[in-house]
């Protein structure tokens, strides 16, 4: 398989290197084409045997799948700057937030699109994609992509394309929640006289403990908060001023607003 992808930045990159790492494709048969000329000495570092071009340089794309991985908000200019067209046997998986896959097949003249959300640990294969396709692909070209995606963690199939806006917000800014949350904690232990690494230690060492908790646990949730929150205890005097300022309608309504986000992106 020839892969190409379209915006060589941290996501292409990331997904270059798991398709790498398990051998799904040999280095020469990787194209990475990029925006700016300045980028492309630092790419070739690391990927010395694949193919580094510029978008203007590119006249054609000899792969069986193209993966779009610019910003949303650049698609529109990158595809009215096309040097090329498509073959009519040709994937191409996009990994744009919000762009549905009618105006990608629109904008491009080209009907085989899957569109996928990952999210930022993909970086090290443990990200979660979810991933719907249009009408017209076959189950084998879908286990393909399914085979690629896994190799950046897991990834869910969707019927509804709709879904993917509500996985944008969920699992795919998620991340950036938990760090907010995270971030929040050690600055509360640094006020509390608690050196920052030996914070930022404890908190994170927890975050990762509460973690397999839930992966482990048979409870759920609630029951997993009233084990840790004895009645009069330090937890409940936390657990109360979070349910005073509506920490989690907070927190909801926040995800909800990327969610809208996600769809006004499509414009």
């Amino acid at each position: 398989m020839k892969i190409a992808i379209l915006g060589a930045g941290k996501m292409g990159l990331s997904f270059s290197k798991s398709f790498l790492k398990y051998e799904l494709i040999k280095p020469e048969n990787l194209h990475l084409i990029t925006r700016g000329q300045s980028k492309i000495s630092k790419i070739a570092e690391e990927f010395p045997k694949s193919q580094i071009s510029t978008f203007e340089e590119t006249q054609e794309l000899d792969a069986d799948l193209i993966i779009i991985a610019v910003k949303p908000q650049d698609f529109l200019h990158v595809t009215e700057n096309f040097q090329f067209t498509l073959k009519e046997n040709q994937m191409v998986l996009s990994i744009m937030a919000g762009i549905k896959i009618e105006k990608i097949q629109k904008l491009l003249n080209h009907p085989l699109v899957v569109r996928a959300m990952p999210n930022s640990p993909t970086l090290l294969g443990m990200g979660i994609t979810g991933y719907t396709a249009a009408g017209g692909i076959s189950f084998s070209q879908l286990i393909n992509i399914e085979r690629l995606l896994n190799s950046t963690g897991r990834s869910v199939y969707l019927e509804n394309e709709d879904l993917l806006d509500g996985v944008t917000a969920l699992s795919g800014s998620g991340p950036a929640y938990f760090y907010y949350i995270v971030d929040a904690m050690i600055k509360a232990g640094v006020e509390m006289g608690i050196d920052e690494n030996l914070s930022k230690l404890f908190v994170q060492q927890t975050m990762l403990g509460a973690y397999h908790l839930i992966n482990n646990s048979e409870k759920n949730l609630e029951e997993l908060i009233k084990d840790v929150a004895s009645k009069g205890g330090t937890t409940e005097a936390a657990l109360k001023t979070f349910e005073d300022h509506n920490f989690k309608e907070i927190l909801k309504n926040g995800i909800l607003n990327a969610e809208k986000r996600a769809k006004e992106l499509n414009g």
